[in-house]
């Protein structure tokens, strides 16, 4: 049989102006930045009830504000007790230490996960990962400020359970955070 010339038609001015939006959109997505989360430590528990109570009775005196929107005096409250908690928050801010951490490419964070199988006394237990050799990596692979895995060892082992395993934890999150909506169309 001959080889016959394939014919090419111009495509339609509709599909043309689609390419034009998905062109727009895709740049759109290749230039999204990899999700990024917060552990904030504050261990002066005096600076963090300050803020806590301000927070309080902020709350309280808005709720009542809104009862009474015309009464002068609450509504003089509400910002005298927007200016505690924003005095207590910048005392907060002083004193607290914020960890960053971010998202890892898929592929990365695959790879991290496969290179800590669980133990054989583990996998029985039902897990797949090895969390302890684990941790230290991933929270160095996934901080923002540069913590190195020694760092991060020392802090699994130092710190308490509840601390160690918040840490571990906001590495692990920011993995698994989605900021996707799957809307009705």
């Amino acid at each position: 049989m001959p080889a016959t010339a394939k014919t090419t038609t111009a495509p339609p001015a509709a599909a043309v102006a689609k390419d034009a939006h998905w062109a727009a959109t895709r740049e759109r997505l290749r230039n999204r930045n990899r999700h990024t989360a917060s552990l904030t430590i504050c261990d002066d528990l005096d600076i963090k009830t300050a803020l806590e109570s301000a927070r309080y009775a902020l709350r309280r005196i808005q709720a009542e504000a809104a009862d009474r929107p015309d009464d002068k005096t609450v509504q003089a409250a509400v910002t005298v007790a927007e200016n505690h908690v924003a005095d207590a928050q910048a005392a907060f801010d002083v004193a607290a230490i914020a960890l960053r951490f971010q998202a890892l490419p898929r592929l990365e964070f695959e790879a991290l996960k496969k290179a800590h199988p669980a133990t054989e006394e583990q996998a029985e237990d039902g897990h797949d990962l090895n969390v302890e050799s684990l941790g230290p990596e991933l929270i160095a692979a996934a901080s923002a400020d540069g913590m190195t895995v020694d760092d991060a060892r020392e802090y699994l082992d130092t710190w308490s359970e509840a601390e160690a395993a918040a840490l571990f934890n906001a590495a692990w999150n920011v993995q698994e955070t989605t900021r996707m909506d799957l809307g009705k169309g």
